[in-house]
């Protein structure tokens, strides 16, 4: 086949993942356990290059046609799997969210997790490569926490995080932290980070000698918790939607002479704060502050 007839389409992985079937790293497990066909033949390379996804099936089910990217702000309570189903049968976001999202809702997949006892801010997306795109560090989107520790701590040693920490042979990237309130050995700690990486928040503030009692994100990237109830659900406004996705193609361009990061231009400093899209409590749709947790 010529050359320019092969760039014709794209990748089965990426069309399946931007369909909302999953990742397009799951759907290339799925792809390998032969779950994926083209009539009746069994695909067997997610390298397979396609138009479209008519004839396609996962699991004997056609796939309908790749919606516009939708994202849902989910406000997650502690105590659930941040998956679709849990080996030793406890609740997932998914049990939550029958209850809290509309009808006709389509499958929606969690942008990177929260632990089982972390609550706050959880972003859902019905498309593949969105979600892929949020969660790489490349990206550099920031998260902000907020952590109730025991223990003793001053400004000073959490400021040192903004350089990374290194913990068990795991690096941990530039983290702004500042301490909120303070009473006796009981202290209230902001933390913004890029990374993401698995359990790091309680894994540097353990490193540092605290105990975390309780811990809540707030935001991810320019979407914010605000007053969004506990296990309530809301659709972000589709224009928030385009604007975050330019911001990203922003982000994902090479660091510019200042030497910082890729995300540095599309997302503002720490005291700064964008435009939040007004389903998730914004200037443009009032919501009063969240209570302090």
């Amino acid at each position: 086949m010529p050359e320019e007839e092969e760039r014709k389409g794209e990748r089965i992985a990426k069309l399946l993942a931007r369909a909302g079937i999953a990742s397009r790293r799951e759907v290339e497990r799925m792809i390998a356990e032969g779950r994926v066909k083209i009539g009746d033949a069994v695909l067997t390379t997610p390298a397979t290059v396609l138009q479209n996804l008519h004839g396609v099936t996962v699991d004997g089910k056609p796939v309908k046609a790749a919606e516009a990217p939708r994202l849902f702000a989910f406000h997650k309570p502690d105590g659930l799997i941040t998956a679709e189903r849990d080996p030793a049968g406890r609740p997932t976001i998914y049990t939550a969210l029958r209850n809290a999202l509309p009808p006709g809702t389509p499958r929606l997949m969690p942008v990177g997790r929260l632990d089982f006892n972390t609550e706050g801010l959880l972003l859902l997306t019905n498309d593949g490569e969105l979600k892929r795109a949020m969660e790489l560090p490349s990206s550099g989107i920031p998260r902000t926490y907020r952590a109730r520790t025991f223990g003793e701590i001053t400004q000073a040693q959490l400021e040192g995080l903004i350089e990374g920490v290194t913990i068990d042979g795991m690096h941990y990237g530039r983290i702004d932290a500042n301490l909120e309130r303070s009473a006796g050995r009981n202290k209230w700690i902001e933390l913004t980070m890029t990374e993401g990486k698995n359990r790091e928040v309680r894994r540097v503030l353990e490193h540092l000698g605290l105990q975390v009692s309780r811990l809540m994100r707030l935001g991810y990237g320019p979407f914010y918790l605000d007053e969004l109830g506990r296990g309530q659900a809301v659709e972000i406004a589709q224009k928030d939607v385009e604007r975050f996705r330019k911001d990203l193609k922003v982000a994902a361009k090479p660091p510019t002479h200042s030497g910082e990061g890729p995300g540095a231009a599309a997302y503002p400093k720490r005291g700064a704060r964008p435009n939040p899209p007004a389903a998730a409590g914004s200037r443009r749709n009032p919501a009063p502050k969240p209570r302090r947790p």
